[in-house]
């Protein structure tokens, strides 16, 4: 039996934003990510799986139990919030140990939680130390252990790491996901950033315009997009787009493809040739930015320090294997797509720089020799 589950959840404000007949499922210990753009309705799921707002519609269950109709403390959850959320005039373990102290539970065993957490999360001899004491990522830290001692099942982060900078937001993400392990948690983690919800998670669902897009693990959602969004939001650089047509395709088909895939070579011996726009020089690789006009965010992945240089024209190979292909007016995935065998036959069979047009002969429908 799922450990959560949200059945047909709906919440908007006057028929705008919020979310739309979503149902997930989570089981005891795993890691979900709710991941999408700002205004897509992750922080609002968040809030009515906590107890924050109230659904219109729909059932929330926690553990086998329907829990819609309870405020947050009967929900047996913990939060943490980008925020924050420290008493400035308490330190860091009253701040821990405070719920603890509301909850009256033994001087003993709040001790026992506290000694635990506080390792558990590095703060270690800091006790002590007010908040304005601390940097960022100890502030979040002592969020993080004040979830930790207490002791819930559930435990909901809304952006926890959003007001911390990149260096710290790799190490604080590490604890995260190791205060997860160690404590057994059940942990739903809102973001807008993919890369921790792709190196957090068990799980990422995402969202677009208060819908679930996609459900299922980070693996699939990079290399299985089930909708053009997904294809363009997850993955950095995003998937490249070409029209279908010019690689033989029917109309209203879109080729997908991700650029670490793509492969360049002699015009001759493309698929297409496209214009270099820029290159990005990031130590192990080069990101090669190229312009086509049937073509969205092109690009392709080259080893070290690439030669080419903006105004180049390249030959642009676009692996059959590697190609998804997309409903262009829908945006869904095809699960069979179909070619168009004339347009194959027409590329195929016109002449290149400096030939001549062959004979006619039997309709070719090798997809590895057509060019723009």
């Amino acid at each position: 039996m799922s450990f959560l589950e949200l059945r047909g959840i709906t919440r908007d404000w006057d028929g705008q934003g919020g979310v739309r007949d979503i149902s997930l499922s989570l089981q005891r210990g795993d890691f979900l990510s709710i991941l999408g753009p700002s205004g897509c309705g992750k922080s609002t799921l968040l809030r009515l799986i906590a107890g924050l707002e109230q659904p219109q519609h729909g059932t929330v269950v926690i553990d086998g139990r329907d829990v819609t109709a309870l405020p947050p403390a009967q929900r047996n959850l913990s939060m943490v919030f980008q925020s924050y959320a420290l008493f400035p005039h308490l330190n860091v373990a009253e701040n821990v140990m405070f719920g603890l102290k509301v909850r009256r539970v033994a001087a003993r065993e709040r001790d026992r939680r506290l000694s635990d957490a506080l390792k558990m999360t590095g703060l270690d001899g800091l006790e002590r130390r007010k908040p304005a004491e601390l940097s960022g990522g100890q502030r979040q830290r002592v969020a993080l252990a004040r979830a930790a001692v207490a002791e819930k099942p559930l435990c909901l982060m809304d952006e926890p790491l959003s007001n911390l900078d990149a260096k710290l937001r790799h190490s604080v993400r590490r604890d995260i996901r190791a205060l997860a392990r160690n404590l057994g948690l059940t942990v739903v983690y809102v973001t807008h950033d993919q890369g921790e919800a792709m190196s957090l998670s068990d799980t990422v669902a995402l969202m677009n315009k208060g819908q679930v897009e996609q459900v299922g693990p980070p693996s699939t959602l990079y290399n299985q997009p089930a909708t053009i969004f997904a294809a363009q939001f997850i993955g950095e650089p995003p998937m490249a787009l070409v029209e279908g047509p010019l690689l033989g395709l029917r109309e209203g088909l879109t080729v997908g493809l991700r650029p670490e895939l793509i492969q360049l070579s002699p015009p001759e011996q493309a698929h297409l040739t496209a214009r270099v726009l820029d290159c990005e020089f990031l130590g192990s690789e080069t990101l090669v930015s190229l312009d086509h006009p049937a073509g969205q965010g092109l690009a392709v992945v080259l080893p070290g320090h690439a030669s080419q240089v903006p105004g180049d024209s390249v030959g642009v190979i676009l692996p059959e294997q590697d190609r998804r292909i997309f409903d262009t007016h829908s945006g869904r995935i095809e699960k069979a797509s179909q070619q168009n065998p004339a347009a194959l036959n027409r590329q195929n069979t016109a002449p290149r720089d400096g030939q001549t047009a062959p004979e006619a002969t039997e309709p070719s429908f090798d997809l590895n020799r057509t060019t723009s």
